[in-house]
């Protein structure tokens, strides 16, 4: 049935009403939203975040910023909602151990653009890393999360630290060990 309201549902009422007067066959409408088969969105004072630790050691770095954003997102509960901001907090702590597969550390290439006329400008992970270590991951997650106000929201709850101490040990965040949700995740030397 189309959308309530719509011209199309008008038409389709009118056709099936001309059809049952035809053949003398009865048919059931249902014009009204029920709230049982409406899809459940939690409310805002419903959310509650928790905390996430994910140690980069030999992670391959595409691969941790897909666990990253997924988590960030919030795809991993089951009351997922895309317009809201229900993820979790990610701490990520020895950034500076983190891989690339191949051969992209020296050529993969990131651009931006300055705004001005001629002003783009280029870097390779390698020279991005020795500058701000946790940068590619941060623009790898960065890529994967929605463009837009919500998404920068969402990049506030990614917590890069070089090293294995950082300062959000209060919040007991649960540790994920990235080579047991898959194999790949982790570089082999």
């Amino acid at each position: 049935m189309p959308a309530i309201g719509s011209n199309r549902q008008r038409f389709c009422i009118r056709y099936i009403l001309y059809l049952q007067a035809k053949y003398q066959i009865d048919f059931v409408i249902n014009t009204s939203i029920n709230p049982a088969t409406m899809t459940k969105f939690i409310k805002k004072d419903q959310i509650i975040s928790s905390w996430y630790e994910i140690d980069a050691t030999n992670a391959v770095v595409g691969r941790l910023a897909t666990v990253i954003s997924k988590i960030i997102r919030g795809k991993n509960k089951s009351t997922y909602t895309p317009h809201m901001d229900h993820g979790d907090f990610v701490v990520v702590k020895n950034i500076e151990q983190a891989k690339f597969t191949g051969k992209k550390f020296q050529d993969k290439i990131y651009y931006r653009h300055t705004g001005h006329p001629g002003g783009i400008k280029e870097t390779t992970p390698e020279k991005l890393h020795e500058k701000k270590p946790g940068e590619t991951l941060k623009l790898a997650v960065k890529r994967m999360l929605p463009s837009g106000v919500l998404g920068r929201k969402q990049l506030t709850k990614l917590k890069i630290y070089a090293g294995s101490d950082h300062p959000h040990s209060a919040q007991n965040p649960q540790v994920i060990e990235l080579g047991k949700l898959n194999s790949k995740n982790l570089a082999r030397n």
